[in-house]
């Protein structure tokens, strides 16, 4: 096939698909389209606001459809006109198989993780919650059941150990967009040889959407654990416990080997310096930076000079 005959539709909401569109794009591949979710209300005004996806298809001049309701016969008719031989699907919602079927080359999604492993809605948080050393990006084609389909490519990925959610999400949806590349290029060459997940001897480890209730801390953990929690949900949707009988998020810290003699979850700090919380284990953890409700983000130096604790031990 000659690279100019392909037709691609393009699936993505957040900015984490915005660097594999432009990709495409600016690699001279051709989008016909790009599917996106509705505007949504936000700020005081509840002004409508476009996802970052739209913003950048529209910078590029392709069309953009927009369906309440993927199941829609309407919507399914005009994504059928623009005779797309391949749809690429980065950070979208679940498809339905007329949606996912209708190409004659298939649907192919771009998934953060190196499946099987961390399939679900969150890969990145979940990666660094459990202490992975490494993570990934996979392309694979679509099938019925959610990020389960044959792979086409991997890419590794190294989790560095000051990595947050923040800093490996950017990692990764550049690697997903040279990953992309590398896909796109091998289907229209006819090197694509995609292969089944493989099943695997140790627990397969998942990857379910985060709420806030998932988001708070246990300290009846050891502090290294406290710490892969609170830098896998680090700076967004943000750890949280109770203390003084409000709610703190915690974005950063340190573990202690420093054994407080005390039960976990309880604190001790020095009113100026530092904020020390006991773990299990006899391990402590030293929070760098947090946020009071109704308080803006601070490090704890910043914090201290404001706030008193009242129950130290």
């Amino acid at each position: 096939m000659r690279k100019e005959d392909l037709r691609i539709i393009f699936m993505g909401t957040p900015d984490f698909a915005v660097p594999a569109l432009q990709a495409l794009v600016e690699n001279g591949w051709n989008v016909v389209a790009v599917i996106t979710a509705p505007d949504k209300p936000a700020g005081r005004g509840l002004k409508l606001v476009p996802s970052p996806v739209k913003e950048a298809a529209l910078q590029f001049d392709i069309p953009v459809l927009q369906p309440t309701n993927l199941k829609d016969p309407a919507f399914q008719e005009e994504l059928k006109s623009y005779e797309a031989s391949l749809q690429v699907i980065v950070a979208f919602r679940m498809l339905p198989e007329a949606v996912w079927n209708m190409p004659k080359l298939g649907s192919l999604n771009i998934h953060a993780s190196l499946l099987p492993h961390y399939r679900g809605a969150a890969p990145i948080n979940w990666a660094l919650i459990h202490g992975d050393k490494d993570t990934g990006v996979t392309s694979f084609f679509l099938q019925h059941e959610i990020d389960t389909g044959d792979i086409i490519l991997q890419k590794k990925v190294a989790i560095d150990p000051k990595d947050n959610f923040g800093s490996l999400y950017e990692k990764l949806k550049h690697a997903g967009a040279e990953l992309l590349l590398e896909t796109v290029q091998a289907i229209v060459e006819e090197r694509v040889q995609p292969y089944p997940q493989p099943s695997l001897q140790e627990p397969l480890k998942m990857a379910p959407k985060i709420f806030k209730q998932t988001c708070q801390i246990d300290w009846q953990c050891p502090a290294q654990e406290v710490h892969n929690f609170i830098r896998g949900l680090s700076p967004y949707p943000a750890a949280w416990t109770i203390l003084d009988d409000k709610q703190f998020k915690i974005f950063s810290g340190h573990p202690l080997d420093f054994p407080m003699h005390s039960s976990p979850g309880l604190y001790t700090t020095d009113g100026k310096n530092y904020l020390y919380l006991q773990c299990a284990d006899d391990t402590a953890y030293a929070v760098e930076e947090l946020q009071m409700e109704g308080k803006k983000r601070m490090t704890i130096k910043e914090f201290l000079r404001g706030y008193t604790f009242h129950h130290t031990i």
